[in-house]
């Protein structure tokens, strides 16, 4: 008889909160940038999957969670199609695990009770290098492009109409491991308009990205820095229009969550779950509605992770396991 679904939560969660570690340490391998735990022999920047019958996973029940977002029951119901196309793929149950901050989701992978996850754009590095999660593909629009920008956002009636103008005034983030909602917007201000955190401006930390357009929204924040594919989708839930908001920077297009595995997968079970994130059905399902993308796409850590590397080896940001 399969445990209740909140006692399996309750399991991960302690399990996530008290892991010190995922398995014992590999000397003897190249490791690159990732905790020694790890081997890159490959020389890819993602962890070789676990040849050690210690650490490795063949699991009856898979774990799935995405990055954490304002409602993760609402998002349990948009990727339950997708999770019932995976449960056929791999003839294995699959749970979704709503997790409530990404320090959690990245611990609950690093002690092997998370199998399968979309890490938001900033948290990859450190997924990467102290979980041992391997970036495998990513959501793209119907003509194959992909990705995000940062903006910085006012209220239309804040009176602040250029981003030299939050000087003095509050800039809400999201948390000091969001690419968007932190590292970048931390780096860009001070290269491009000398405005440094703290100095030239207050940070308040809403704890993710929708929490800050609606602060904007609600005159909480005098200005936020947020991922821009995440306004449209608040703005759907009838708080506000675009018209409210004023945008004051844009920035580069860096890629959006990183879906994949975790290396102590089993190689075969590991192979199957990337296929069907390929093979799934878009067309009328709910990721369709609620994302208004059109399929996952192959991506790799080594390309596509450059400028959000780039960007946290500017802001001194560690990728170490804490």
């Amino acid at each position: 008889m399969k445990a209740p679904n909140w006692l399996v939560f309750g399991a991960l969660t302690l399990a996530a909160l008290v892991a010190a570690c995922s398995g014992p340490l590999v000397e003897d391998c190249a490791h690159g940038d990732l905790d020694p735990r790890y081997c890159d022999e490959n020389g890819d920047m993602v962890a070789d999957p676990s040849t050690d019958s210690r650490t490795s996973l063949d699991p009856e029940r898979l774990i799935f969670a995405y990055t954490p977002v304002e409602d993760p029951a609402q998002f349990r119901d948009v990727w339950a199609g997708f999770l019932t196309h995976l449960e056929k793929a791999v003839s294995r149950d699959v749970l979704f695990f709503p997790v409530q901050s990404n320090a959690a989701q990245i611990e609950a992978m690093r002690a092997g009770r998370l199998h399968i996850a979309g890490f938001n754009t900033g948290s990859v590095p450190l997924a990467v290098n102290c979980a041992g999660f391997v970036p495998t593909s990513m959501m793209a629009r119907s003509d194959g492009s992909f990705g995000y920008e940062m903006e910085i956002l006012t209220h239309r009636e804040s009176g602040i109409e250029s981003i030299l103008e939050i000087k003095g005034k509050t800039l809400a983030f999201t948390s000091p491991t969001s690419n968007s909602g932190f590292k970048a917007p931390s780096i860009l201000l001070e290269e491009e308009f000398g405005l440094v955190p703290e100095r030239d401006f207050q940070i308040a930390y809403s704890g993710r990205h929708d929490n800050s357009v609606l602060g904007v929204l609600q005159r909480d924040y005098d200005a936020a820095a947020v991922a821009n594919m995440v306004i449209d989708q608040v703005l759907a839930r009838g708080v506000g229009s675009r018209d409210d908001l004023r945008v004051l920077y844009r920035s580069e297009t860096f890629p959006t969550t990183a879906y994949g595995v975790s290396n102590r997968l089993d190689t075969d079970l590991a192979k199957g779950i990337i296929e069907a994130f390929y093979t799934f059905d878009w067309e009328g399902s709910a990721l369709d509605e609620e994302f208004e993308e059109s399929s996952f796409i192959p991506i790799t850590y080594e390309e596509h992770w450059g400028v959000i590397r780039r960007i946290d080896r500017a802001s001194g940001t560690s990728w170490g396991c804490r």
